[in-house]
């Protein structure tokens, strides 16, 4: 279990279930830790978080009918019409436009409440001191605000919005979702009475602009008939002023027509030209095609025919007006014809969504320009009484206009009043298309927080990140941990030796844990790998001298060579083990003895083979000190004398032990390894990385070496799996009947 590709805790192909449960068994403490962590933030969060109350105001939305502007386009889109035009309403109810209307109204609410502490959200505590220091926030500051305390959410499949605001005071929670159902209604109402609004609107201003004429009118002609004398008009004026004073009048009442019409026209063509510009002036031109025109122009003409028909003293009056009716009848039937394929050649090459926006504009075209005809025929006819009016006496043709003014004034004023009036009844006729289904109501209990499922979610996250960590940790963490991790890079290994208790801190008193206590379970795994080493070759008799080496200092080859020794020496074998680190000699530490006279003294001649032999506790066991550190420790190990002192000792023992420098700090171990039998590279668990093992194999593993391969040492259960777990518990049972336990050496 190392942190290299393929070997990862995370590669199912590579580990078994027991494997994760022992990593997680390994890092135990500190998942506990972590997980403890998670659940104290989270009770402490759970505790101190405060109540959150939710109101909801519910609204049904329709989609408008008789607003072509904001209504379903196409019925056969009912369902995407549908819901294009809820989005665009729930977009409305984000804008900032409606959220600074609800703040003014919650300002006001707030200056008539004589409870302050009903509210939290706008009349905030601006030192986070909850008696002192509050202050009503601004409408920009509460417009801000609401866009993360308010949700406006459409119910799938349905026309129907929730908007539900979040508090800590209920009744504010209740107060601002109400007052943005009612913000909402109010700027709805008015969009769908604005074309009815501006129609409105201008009749007003035309009513009190025909009442001002009209009181003019009659005031002027007062002080006339005050100047003249003149009280009362002949009876051919008098018939002269009626007829001209009723085509005055509707000829007034056709320009107040024509100018809604071209209102309402214009507003149409505004809203085409964003979906087709081309399409606006294609229109115009159809509807003042020639003949189109000129039909109009004679349903004018033959409407002015009537209109003087009635105004008639004829005898056959009724007679006339049935035959002018009969023509105006043709004459539409024509012009109906005429539209309605005029209608069909713009609707078909008019784009689906825009069909109904088309229509609208075409009948307000043709309705435009037939009330343009209407009122040039008028203002001709006008114009004919005028020349009639001033065959009149001069005098009587200034009162006759006078009284012709007056009369087309008091009759369009009318006419006006009338209109102006069914515009009112109009625009309070149309209802929004927004209704309150359920009103936000004041919250008994509190919609957050949930804090039994606060504590459960950090329970459950510190343990997801406290397993997180075991994973991530190891998963970086490259250093060899068990033999698979050796054995998975196609290195031999000869045995895994045991931590042995009492060394940690620096205390060596049970560095020679072979003769101190032969029973722990280190000692039986040294004399595993001495059977191990033994039984490497199949000539026995030519693995006589041994190397011991490492990657890197402090992983335990100097222990490793003494107990390898000192097994050896138990066996019943003469065995000798040679300090040959020249760099930071330890073997004469072990034996409580001088590094004088060493192997280099005796190399130099001032000492002789029987001064540097030395005997140790164990029988069968000697050792030889390193001596004077020479300058060229490279050069010394790998003279000729070094190979003729190898070859000495082979004569007088069975086994020779070379406790070596690392060899990826200094050549010295290379060089060694050269003349040696077999060498052995030890690694320590969970301290040697993965690249510095490799590399020290292939230093060793030339040629000349006979590698035979590699100690894990400090290897502990924890690290590896179940079979390692009971080897060990049955290697360190007691023997003697007592309690079962663990004995750690």
């Amino acid at each position: 279990m190392n942190g290299s590709q393929g070997n990862s805790p995370l590669n199912q192909d590579a580990h078994t279930m027991r494997d994760y449960i022992n990593l997680i068994r390994l890092n135990f403490v500190a998942i506990a830790l972590i997980t403890l962590t998670g659940l104290l933030v989270a009770l402490v969060y759970a505790i101190n978080a405060p109540n959150i109350y939710k109101s909801t105001t519910v609204l049904k939305l329709s989609k408008p009918q008789g607003n072509i502007l904001s209504g379903s386009l196409i019925p056969e889109f009912q369902d995407f019409g549908s819901d294009r035009f809820i989005a665009n309403e729930i977009e409305v109810l984000k804008s900032y436009h409606l959220r600074e209307r609800v703040s003014r109204c919650l300002i006001d609410s707030f200056k008539l409440s004589p409870e302050k502490n009903k509210f939290s959200l706008i009349y905030e505590d601006a030192r986070g001191i909850s008696t002192t220091g509050r202050k009503l926030k601004t409408v920009e500051e509460i417009a801000v605000m609401l866009t993360s305390k308010v949700s406006i959410d459409q119910k799938r499949g349905l026309d129907i919005i929730e908007i539900s605001v979040e508090s800590q005071a209920p009744f504010e929670a209740a107060m601002i979702a109400n007052s943005y159902a009612s913000s909402y209604k109010e700027i709805n109402l008015t969009y769908n009475r604005q074309q009815l609004t501006v129609i409105k609107n201008f009749l007003a201003q035309q009513r009190e602009e025909k009442l001002a004429q009209l009181v003019g009118v009659e005031e002027t002609l007062k002080n006339f008939q005050e100047k003249s004398g003149i009280v009362q008009l002949p009876e051919q004026a008098r018939a002269l002023i009626d007829q001209s004073s009723d085509f005055q009048a509707k000829m007034n009442a056709a320009k107040v027509d024509l100018t809604i019409s071209e209102k309402t026209l214009n507003n149409y063509k505004q809203e085409l030209n964003k979906h087709d510009p081309n399409l606006t002036d294609y229109i115009e031109n159809l509807a003042t095609e020639p003949y189109i025109k000129k039909l109009q122009e004679q349903i004018g003409e033959q409407k002015i025919q009537r209109d003087r028909a009635l105004a008639s003293q004829s005898s056959n009056k009724q007679q006339m007006v049935r035959e002018v009716d009969a023509k105006i009848s043709e004459l539409r039937d024509k012009l109906n014809s005429q539209l309605s394929v005029f209608r069909a050649g713009v609707l078909a090459s008019s784009p689906e969504e825009i069909k109904e926006l088309a229509k609208r504009v075409v009948d307000e075209e043709i309705k435009y320009q037939s009330i343009v005809a209407s009122y040039k025929k008028l203002n001709e006819i006008v114009g004919e009484y005028d020349k009639k009016m001033n065959l009149l006496p001069t005098t009587a043709t200034d009162q006759a206009r006078l009284e012709r003014e007056k009369s087309a004034n008091e009759k369009l004023y009318l006419q006006v009043e009338e209109r102006y009036q069914e515009a009112i009844i109009n625009e309070q006729s149309v209802p929004g298309n927004a209704l309150v289904i359920d009103a936000g109501l004041v919250p008994i209990l509190p919609a957050k927080p949930n804090r039994l499922l606060i504590v459960i979610i950090g329970l459950f996250l510190g343990i997801g990140m406290g397993i997180g960590f075991a994973f991530i940790r190891n998963y970086l963490d490259n250093t060899v941990k068990t033999p698979e991790d050796i054995q998975n890079k196609n290195i031999n290994i000869l045995s895994w030796i045991p931590q042995i208790e009492g060394m940690e801190g620096g205390n060596k008193d049970f560095e020679f844990i072979v003769a101190k206590k032969p029973d722990a379970s280190a000692s039986e795994a040294y004399r595993a790998l001495r059977t191990r080493i033994k039984f490497s070759k199949i000539d026995k008799d030519s693995l006589k001298t041994i190397l011991v080496t490492s990657p890197t200092s402090q992983e335990g080859k100097t222990t490793t060579s003494i107990n390898l020794a000192g097994s050896f020496a138990q066996a019943n074998f003469r065995t000798i083990i040679i300090d040959a680190d020249l760099r930071k000699p330890r073997i004469h530490s072990v034996f409580n003895q001088k590094r004088f006279p060493g192997f280099t003294d005796y190399f130099f001649g001032q000492a002789t083979f029987e001064e540097i032999v030395r005997k140790s506790e164990v029988n069968n066991l000697d050792f030889i000190t390193a001596g004077t550190i020479p300058p060229n420790p490279s050069e010394i190990l790998g003279s000729s004398q070094m190979e003729s002192f190898f070859e000495k000792l082979k004569n007088e023992y069975d086994y020779i032990i070379v406790d070596s420098p690392p060899v990826i700090a200094v050549t010295d171990s290379e060089i060694l390894s050269s003349m040696v039998d077999g060498t052995v590279l030890v690694v320590s668990a969970n301290n040697t990385e993965m690249e510095l093992m490799e590399k020290a194999v292939q230093l060793i593993n030339h040629e000349r070496s006979s590698f035979l391969g590699v100690i894990l040492n400090n290897f502990t259960y924890r690290s590896g799996y179940g079979s390692y777990y009971k080897y060990y518990y049955y290697y360190s049972r007691p023997t003697n009947g007592a309690k079962k336990g663990r004995v750690k050496v």
